[in-house]
C-alpha cells in the first residue's frame, strides 16, 4: 500500500474548539446576503441552536429541495411542454446532470457534518467547503443556461429560489466551520518555499516500466491501457478507454488507473464521469496527442455541453496532451476543457480555443507548465484554481470584441474560490501580435459579484491595456470583487494606469501569500502524491 508521508498525516489532525454556544436565528443569519430568507429556512427550529446545528439543518433542507427538483426535471424531460420546446431542452438536460451531482455533494456534506463538530478534521473542513462551493456553482450554471436558452421561463423563478437556498446553506456551513475549527492551516511562513522540481515521485515517461517510479519506488498505478489511432493499442478511441476504467477507486487502496494515449489527432468529445476517480491520461507530448472538437453555443450547444473534454472524476491528472475546440471566434462560446473535478491537475498540457477556452468550473485545481490560448473570457469558472509556470496567450477576436483573459464566477464571499496566476507569462499569440492595435486585452472582468483573480510574480507583456481590468456591465461588482497584482514584471505590469475600483488591490507579500498553492488549495494534501512539480509559496 502506498501511503502519504507521515508529516502530511500529522498536518491534518484538527485542532478543535469547544462546541459553539446557542444563538438566535437572527444572529445566525445576520451576515447572510439574504437574511430574511435565511431566517425563513431556519424557522422550523423553534429553539435557538448553535451555528453547527443550523448548518446541518440547512443542508438537510437543501437536500430535500434537490430531491424534489429531480422529480420536477424528470417530468419536464419526459414530456412537459410542446415538441419544439423539448427539442431545445439542452439546458434542462444540463440542469438534470448538475442536480444529480448536487445530490451527491449534499449527501457527502451531510455525512461529514454528522461526525460532529468536535471530531471534524481539517481535511473534512476543506472538503466540505469545496463541496458547498461546487453546489452553488452548479446551481448558477443551471440557472445561467436556462436564462441564456430562453426556454421554460416558468422554471426560472424556481431555480433562482433554489440557487439562493444553496447559497444560504453555503454561508451557514462556512460560518459554522470557521467558528468551530481553529488553526485550519499552518502559517505559510512555516512551510518551505522550494520548487519541487525534482519530486520524490515522478510520473513515468512513455515506454518506461509502469510499475516503478523513475527513482525505483513502486508506482501507485494498478492497471493501465493504451490508446492508438492506428489500432496498435488496447483501444482506438479515448472514450472507450475511459469507459473501461474502473469506477470509484481509492488511490490509497487501488492506485491510479493510467490511460496512455499515443501520438495522433483524436476527433471525439470525451467525458470523465464522477465515478472515474484516480484516473491519469498521459499523452505522447504537447501538440503530438491532440483531442479536438468543434461544438459551440452558436451551433446549438449550451456552453456547458460545448466542451471537447469534460472531467468530473476526483483526483484526475492529465499530462502531455493538447485539448482544443476549433469552432472559431465567430461561434461564440466554445469550450475546449470543462474541469469540475476536485483535486485535479493538468501538467504540460495545451488548451486551444477562442471564447471560453478553459472552464475551471468548480473544486480545487492545479495547472503547471501549460499553454492556454483564447480571446473572450478564455479562462472562466468558479474553481479554486492555481496556474504556475503557464503561458497565457491572447488571440485575435472578432473586430468588435475585446479580450479578457479571465472571467471568474464567485457569487458568495464565503466561497474559497478564485483564479491565482503565479509565475506565468501573459503574451499575445502570433495572430494578435501581428495586429496588436486592433484589440484591447485585459487581465480579467467580473462575471459574478464576488469575482476574485490575482496575478503574482508573473511576466505581463505589452498586450495588456494599461487599465489592466475590464468592466462587465457598468459598475456591477466593482466594489465587491477582489482583483490583485503583486510583484509582476514586463511592459504590461506597470500599475500606474490601473483601474481605481474599490475591489482592486496592489497586494503586498502578506496578501499574495493567501493565494499561493499551499494556502489557497491546500495543495500538499494531494499534489505531493502526483509527482507534478509545484511551488508551495512565493518565489
Amino acid at each position: 500500500m502506498w501511503l502519504a508521508p507521515a508529516f502530511l498525516l500529522l498536518l491534518h489532525t484538527a485542532a478543535v474548539a469547544a462546541p459553539s454556544p446557542s444563538v438566535s436565528t437572527a444572529a445566525a443569519c445576520k451576515s447572510s446576503l439574504h437574511p430574511k430568507q435565511c431566517r425563513a429556512i431556519l424557522a422550523p427550529l423553534r429553539l435557538s441552536s448553535n451555528l453547527y446545528d443550523y448548518a446541518r439543518f440547512s443542508v438537510k433542507q437543501a437536500l430535500k429541495r434537490a430531491r424534489r427538483t429531480s422529480k420536477l426535471l424528470d417530468h419536464y424531460l419526459a414530456g412537459g411542454g410542446d415538441r419544439a420546446r423539448r427539442a431545445r431542452g439542452g439546458a434542462l438536460e444540463d440542469c438534470r446532470r448538475l442536480n444529480d451531482l448536487n445530490l451527491d455533494y449534499l449527501e457527502a456534506v451531510e455525512a461529514e457534518l454528522s461526525l460532529g463538530e468536535s471530531v471534524l478534521t481539517l481535511i473534512g473542513v476543506n472538503r466540505v467547503r469545496a463541496l458547498m462551493s461546487a453546489l452553488v456553482t452548479d446551481q448558477h450554471t443551471c440557472l445561467d443556461g436556462l436564462e441564456a436558452s430562453g426556454i421554460f421561463p416558468e422554471l426560472h423563478g424556481f431555480f433562482s429560489n433554489e440557487t439562493r437556498l444553496c447559497g444560504i446553506s453555503l454561508e451557514l456551513v462556512c460560518d459554522a466551520l470557521d467558528r468551530t475549527v481553529v488553526n485550519r492551516f499552518q502559517p505559510d511562513s512555516l512551510r518551505g518555499q522550494n520548487d519541487a522540481s525534482s519530486p520524490p515521485y515522478g510520473l513515468p515517461a512513455m515506454g518506461r516500466n509502469l510499475m516503478q517510479w523513475e527513482n525505483g519506488d513502486v508506482v501507485p498505478i494498478n492497471q493501465w491501457v493504451t490508446v492508438a489511432t492506428d489500432g496498435s493499442g488496447n483501444f482506438s478511441a479515448i472514450v472507450d478507454a475511459v469507459a473501461f476504467a474502473p469506477n470509484y477507486t481509492s488511490s490509497a487502496e487501488y492506485g491510479y488507473f493510467a490511460i496512455y494515449i499515443g501520438e495522433g489527432v483524436y476527433e471525439e468529445n470525451v467525458e470523465v464521469g464522477k465515478e472515474k476517480t484516480n484516473l491519469i491520461l498521459i499523452g505522447a507530448g504537447n501538440n503530438r496527442t491532440v483531442i479536438t472538437g468543434n461544438r459551440s453555443f452558436a451551433d446549438g450547444w449550451s456552453t456547458f455541453d460545448s466542451a471537447t473534454f469534460v472531467v468530473f472524476g476526483r483526483r484526475f491528472i492529465a499530462m502531455d496532451i493538447t485539448f482544443q475546440n476549433t469552432a472559431g471566434p465567430e461561434k461564440q462560446q466554445a469550450v475546449a476543457v470543462l474541469n469540475a473535478a476536485d483535486l485535479s491537475s493538468f501538467y504540460r498540457c495545451s488548451f486551444l480555443g477562442y471564447q471560453d477556452t478553459l472552464c475551471v468550473h468548480s473544486f480545487r485545481q492545479f495547472y503547471r507548465d501549460c499553454d492556454v490560448y483564447g480571446t473572450v473570457d478564455f479562462i472562466f469558472g468558479n474553481a479554486a484554481s492555481v496556474f504556475q509556470n503557464c503561458n497565457l496567450y491572447a488571440r485575435k477576436p472578432l473586430p468588435y470584441q475585446a479580450n479578457a483573459i479571465t472571467a471568474q464566477g464567485r457569487s458568495y464571499p464565503s466561497e474559497d474560490s478564485g483564479i491565482s496566476i503565479h509565475n506565468c507569462t501573459i503574451r499575445a499569440a502570433p495572430d494578435l501580435e501581428a495586429d496588436l492595435n486592433s484589440t484591447k486585452t485585459f487581465l480579467g472582468r467580473p462575471w459574478k459579484e464576488y469575482s476574485r483573480t490575482v496575478y503574482i510574480q508573473s511576466f505581463i507583456d505589452h498586450v495588456i491595456d494599461p487599465l489592466g481590468w475590464m468592466e462587465w456591465n457598468g459598475t456591477f461588482a466593482l466594489s465587491t470583487l477582489y482583483y490583485g497584482e503583486f510583484d509582476n514584471s514586463g511592459p504590461g505590469a506597470n500599475t500606474s494606469g490601473r483601474v481605481h475600483w474599490p475591489g482592486y488591490h496592489l497586494m503586498n507579500a502578506s496578501d499574495a501569500l493567501k493565494f499561493t498553492l499551499y494556502n489557497f488549495t491546500t495543495g500538499d494534501d494531494w499534489l505531493s502524491w502526483t509527482g507534478i512539480p509545484y511551488y508551495e509559496g512565493l518565489l
